[in-house]
């Protein structure tokens, strides 16, 4: 008994000591190589959908300070990094029908662009991220402008927690 004891003992720390050996580093350690510092956020407004870009902006915004770690800039001329954001586009579909025939269930998807700039190295680089959101509506109505409104921002953030990741490929691709 105290010899098997041992020898799971032993296989719990080999384990242990290859796992904190191995430098394991989370995707965010990457993506801080890409964008850090002070950073400037520019939206470019998408003209057919003008609310919900300046949301995409404000999620980009907390997903910088509050993952990255970085300080946003009002001046461009005080940034290390110059990010650019837009919202492509933004689509619905049908995904099901009533017994009545009327469209019921509805998939919307967002595509965003976003490109940065390293000031120091003056390097650009750009991502396409997309997501998506499914809601119903009630049987025979059409889709209300809240209802619009909610799915977009849904299918944003579902986008945007896409870029961390994104960016640390990039980050990948450098060396």
């Amino acid at each position: 008994m105290t010899l098997s004891l041992f020898k799971n003992f032993l296989i719990v720390i080999t384990l242990m000591v290859f796992t904190v050996g191995c430098s394991y580093k989370p995707t965010t350690h990457y993506a801080k190589k890409e964008i850090s510092g002070n950073v400037y956020v520019k939206l470019l407004v998408n003209l057919k959908d003008p609310k919900n870009s300046v949301l995409i902006k404000d999620a980009l915004n907390d997903l910088i300070t509050q993952r990255l770690d970085a300080n946003l800039v009002n001046d461009p001329k005080l940034a290390d990094t110059m990010v650019e954001v837009k919202l492509n586009s933004t689509s619905f579909s049908v995904l099901q029908y009533d017994d009545l025939g009327y469209n019921k269930v509805f998939q919307t998807t967002v595509s965003i662009g976003v490109s940065y700039k390293n000031v120091k190295d003056n390097t650009t680089k750009s991502l396409s991220v997309s997501g998506e959101d499914t809601f119903s509506i009630e049987d025979g109505t059409v889709i209300s402008d809240t209802k619009r409104y909610e799915s977009i921002k849904t299918a944003s953030d579902d986008a945007l927690r896409n870029v961390i990741s994104k960016l640390a490929v990039q980050s990948f691709k450098e060396n």
